[in-house]
């Protein structure tokens, strides 16, 4: 996966929230340092996003998405 923002931060899924529109999502990219992001419901289910899972946070200015390979 190539992006333009630069700011990516390899980790891992260690919890998914669902609510009733949004996902919030924790990435530990660290020892003990988690990052969280809220995505739409239906895009944590396109990116099949599930705990234990490698994930990559993706942080442009005022957002935090999630990538999924």
């Amino acid at each position: 996966m190539r992006l333009s923002a630069r700011n990516q931060m390899p980790g891992t899924v260690v919890a998914v929230t669902r609510g009733a529109t949004t996902s919030h999502v924790k990435i530990e990219v660290a020892a003990g340092m988690i990052i969280t992001a809220a995505i739409t419901n239906e895009a944590a289910e396109e990116l099949g996003i599930a705990v234990g899972r490698k994930a990559t946070a993706i942080i442009k200015a005022s957002d935090v998405l999630v990538g999924m390979e």
